[in-house]
């Protein structure tokens, strides 16, 4: 997908990263070129002060994204993914793994899991960065509880990953 996505805006500077963060954020583009975070409208102008760009080129972008059969094909129908729990693992009583693999190797996610299911480890949320939007992708399980130190073990010994961080 973001290869085609920096294609169309491959003529200009700024637009790419208002891109970006509307699929950062999973922002829409209505029929009638305003941008929604789910059924939420969303002003031009804070996009472009979180981007740090002018409100006409947030405007501009949208209005190039409505134009495009192919970009309005994807951001009519892009939806915010849900709240992440990782930065509320000590409130909740919970622990997260912050796995760094090669993103393209395939069963990374089923490998830790598999590990995680045989510990008896209940996983609440699994979060995957796309390579080719995020520059250091990584992949993060919240789960219940403590991690068992076998499982971590197990898991920083599978042959792609590259390194583990524990969330507490």
């Amino acid at each position: 997908m973001w290869p085609g996505i920096r294609k169309e805006f491959s003529r200009q500077i700024a637009r790419p990263e208002v891109v970006r963060k509307m699929i950062g954020c999973g922002m829409r583009v209505s029929d009638d070129c305003k941008l929604y975070v789910d059924d939420v409208e969303v002003d031009f102008t804070a996009v472009a002060r979180a981007v740090g760009v002018d409100r006409r080129v947030v405007q501009q972008t949208v209005k190039q994204i409505r134009a495009s059969r192919y970009l309005y094909s994807i951001f009519s129908k892009t939806r915010p993914l849900g709240a992440s729990l990782v930065d509320l693992v000590s409130v909740l009583g919970y622990s997260a793994i912050v796995v760094e693999a090669d993103p393209r190797s395939p069963g990374i996610m089923a490998g830790v899991s598999e590990i995680l299911s045989r510990h008896g480890t209940v996983v609440r949320q699994a979060l995957a960065d796309d390579p080719d939007m995020v520059q250091d992708a990584k992949m993060t399980f919240v789960v219940e509880g403590q991690l068992p130190g076998k499982a971590i073990e197990e898991i920083h010994s599978l042959n792609v990953v590259r390194s583990l961080k524990i969330l507490k």
